[in-house]
């Protein structure tokens, strides 16, 4: 291990005064040898003298996601071609990908911060831990996997695509714990579920990110294989999976503040808001060489916390995310996430937590469709009981969202499963608007 934890307990002034430091250290790389951002900085009349404290921050301009598009593939390179060691990119379906570059430095920096968070969820060197994100351009499987054997434990690299091959080596190597998202975790648990074979794995623990998930899909996992589930948080962006994570106190994701300042903003005003507030997530990257990123809109929902958390850790703490800014669905005058249909899906019995929406315009009206797909035995049951589930089921989203809709229930596996992150909606009106 290569971090000195006492940083994660630090006063909030020692935390801001570094932050301080490591801002105005990143102000002046980015200002001499990004043109991208010299010339915003430039037409703000800012130089990094300006830059001094943390508090300065809110002075610079914003990074967006069509920043790092219109700059593809190098143009946000703050250190020479020959300084980066991998590159990795967004799983984005549209376009040209996100692409981000990581010197060397910055692949021992994203290990540290992936250690940290599996000690904050309890791993140790004498774990065996599987790692079931997918490995390549998307960042999840070579972020645990680094983040893994810099703590010193055993790592098991199954990658996606095999769920019987990961059930067989989950019990012949005895794993303790497991990264992979919290939706393959729950098909694994179904699987393991109905081969009787939940008793007969030692998994403990198991750290799950890269879609969005509820408290409910939590306590779920946890039940039916009797483990611990943490929640990580990354953006390919900022470095990866490591960015926070949660720790046994459950009250929100602990970011690692010596290496990534959060901030929230309205928006619309673009304004930064106060602890507790809900608005949009913007990350400032203080010690990336490769492509720093400043005051990056992730489009994430959330507030953060800055009171000393019940673990003792001082560091901010990011709220569960409410959805995102930029894909936040607004049908007939309701605000819809759709990590709401999960929470409302988690409340009857029957259903899994795969679903897709479809929202539609219609002679001038909003559609609003749910395919949802079922357990086994309930899709085998006779029509008169799937009608029945299927009311229930509009019920209950009905009264999460506010907005009823058309549900559809579909057999298992009928829709599109992805081992990283699934799509959940398709919104035609794009398309013809």
């Amino acid at each position: 291990m290569i971090w000195n934890e006492t940083k994660e307990c630090m006063s909030r002034d020692e935390i801001a005064h570094l932050q301080g430091k490591r801002l105005h250290a990143q102000i002046s790389k980015v200002y001499h040898n990004v043109e991208f951002y010299r010339k915003k900085m430039q037409a703000l009349g800012l130089e990094p003298s300006d830059i001094q404290t943390i508090d300065d921050v809110v002075k610079l301009p914003f990074t967006t996601y069509a920043d790092l598009r219109e700059n593809y593939p190098y143009g946000l390179l703050a250190v020479p071609k020959e300084e980066i060691v991998r590159v990795h990119a967004s799983s984005g379906t549209t376009g040209k990908p996100k692409l981000l570059c990581y010197t060397r430095k910055d692949i021992d920096i994203w290990s540290e911060c992936v250690s940290r968070a599996m000690t904050m969820a309890g791993l140790t060197r004498n774990d065996v831990l599987q790692v079931g994100y997918g490995y390549g351009l998307f960042t999840g499987g070579l972020g645990a996997h680094y983040g893994a054997e810099n703590l010193g434990a055993m790592v098991i690299p199954m990658s996606t695509g095999n769920t019987q091959k990961l059930i067989d080596m989950m019990i012949d190597c005895e794993v303790t714990a497991i990264a992979c998202t919290p939706s393959y975790l729950l098909h694994v648990a179904e699987a393991l579920e109905s081969k009787g074979l939940v008793d007969k794995v030692k998994l403990k623990v198991a750290i799950c990110g890269a879609e969005p998930w509820t408290e409910e899909m939590r306590k779920q996992i946890e039940a039916r294989l009797n483990i611990k589930a943490f929640d990580i948080y990354g953006l390919t962006e900022i470095i990866g999976p490591g960015v926070a994570c949660d720790c046994e106190a459950k009250k929100g994701l602990h970011i690692y503040e010596d290496h990534f300042y959060p901030e929230i903003i309205d928006p619309d005003s673009l304004e930064q808001l106060p602890a507790g507030k809900l608005g949009e997530l913007c990350i400032t990257t203080l010690t990336k060489e490769g492509m720093p990123l400043i005051r990056y809109r992730t489009r994430d929902l959330t507030s953060l916390e800055y009171d000393k958390c019940e673990c003792g850790r001082t560091i901010a703490r990011i709220q569960r995310f409410r959805g995102r800014s930029d894909d936040m669905l607004v049908i007939r005058g309701v605000n819809v996430f759709p990590s709401q249909i999960e929470t409302a899906l988690l409340t009857v019995s029957g259903t899994t937590p795969n679903y897709f929406i479809t929202v539609d315009r219609v002679n001038n009206s909003d559609t609003f469709d749910v395919a949802i797909e079922v357990d086994e035995k309930f899709f085998s049951d006779e029509i008169r009981h799937l009608e029945k589930l299927r009311s229930k089921v509009e019920n209950a989203i009905h009264q999460t969202v506010g907005l009823k809709a058309k549900v559809k229930l579909v057999e298992p596996n009928a829709l599109p499963h992805s081992d990283g992150k699934t799509k959940h909606v398709e919104d035609r009106r794009k398309l013809t608007d």
